[in-house]
This record gives structure tokens, C-alpha cells and sequence, in this order.
């Protein structure tokens, strides 16, 4: 996105979150940008006070971005399972920060990882986890830190990116925030 689409963004984010939980009826706001009309991964972080409050987001669009960009900020605000629903006393004070995906890529070499430029992605069986770039970054870790906490997200032992069956792949973020 552009710098204007990023912004675009984020007016669009905040509407969806006036809208459905303040019950602001208002029109919606306009997206000139034309990767709108493209399908991209998406994530929606929403914090309050510097503290997570909600992240939802896919890999694999469903819809186009302007509309992953409305249902991943209602999912982030209301369904994240760690979290209680977003209420309207907090609304106003919520942070909104949205990190667009480039296509994941299967990687086998960890040393060709680079933090805070690389998100990543395990996937074994049945099992999938998921780390932006900017949480490696965040917490100060090396690359086998990320690759590890990436497995344990996922929910299969740390190691387990070392086995054949176990499949990797990096991909970038265009993060912005309000």
C-alpha cells in the first residue's frame, strides 16, 4: 500500500470498530488505493495501553483487502479467544496496527532468516503456527529463538522444525499503525 493506502487503512479499521461496537452508523470510508481490490494476508493487532489486546489475521485471503481489513478488526476486537470482547469503555483507547503479508515462501535454511525483516510459519500434520516479523524483534530473540517459539505457537514441540515433515516458510509485513 501506499502511504495514503495505509492510512486509508487504518480510517477503515477504526470505522468498522465505531461501527459495530459503538453502533455509529456512518458512511464508509473511501479506499483509493488499488491493492484494495486485491487479495493479500492480513493481520489486524489491536493493543490497549502497549498491551496486546487482540490479533487476528490470515495468511490465505478470503476476500479482497478492504473487506479482510473490516472482518479482522471485528475478529481482533471480539473473538480473539485469549482475550474478553473489546466493550465500548475501551473503545477509544485502542490502538490499531495492520501488517499485510507477502506470499509465504518454503525456506529450509534458517540462516537465511533475517529479524525484524521476516515473519514466519510452521506447518506439520495437522499443525500451524505463525509469528510476524516484529515479535521476533520485540523480544529480542536470535533466529533459533523464532524458529523454536514459531514451532511452539503451533503447537508442536520446539525442535520440530529440525524434521523432514516439518515445513517452514518466511514471508514480509507491511506494518503500519494509528
Amino acid at each position: 500500500l501506499s502511504e495514503k493506502g495505509e492510512k486509508e487503512a487504518l480510517k477503515l479499521s477504526r470505522w468498522s470498530l465505531n461501527r459495530e461496537i459503538k453502533q455509529i452508523d456512518s458512511v464508509k470510508p473511501v479506499t483509493t488505493d488499488p491493492e484494495f481490490k486485491n487479495r493479500h494476508g492480513v493481520f489486524v493487532t489491536i493493543t490497549l495501553i502497549d498491551e496486546l489486546r487482540g490479533c487476528v489475521g490470515r495468511v490465505e485471503p478470503i476476500n479482497i483487502l478492504d473487506k479482510e481489513i473490516y472482518d479482522l478488526t471485528l475478529s481482533s476486537a471480539l473473538n480473539d479467544p485469549r482475550f474478553p470482547s473489546v466493550d465500548l469503555s475501551i473503545v477509544e483507547q485502542l490502538k490499531i496496527e495492520i501488517s499485510i503479508l507477502s506470499k509465504p515462501d518454503i525456506f529450509t535454511n534458517i540462516d537465511d532468516i533475517k529479524i525484524g525483516r521476516d515473519g514466519l510459519m510452521v506447518e506439520k500434520a495437522d499443525y500451524r503456527g505463525l509469528l510476524l516479523p516484529q515479535v521476533a524483534e520485540e523480544e529480542d530473540w536470535d533466529i533459533t529463538t523464532f524458529v523454536s517459539q514459531t514451532c511452539l505457537k503451533a503447537g508442536l514441540p520446539s525442535e520440530s522444525w529440525k524434521s523432514e515433515d516439518t515445513i517452514l516458510y518466511k514471508f514480509t509485513a507491511q506494518k503500519f499503525s494509528e
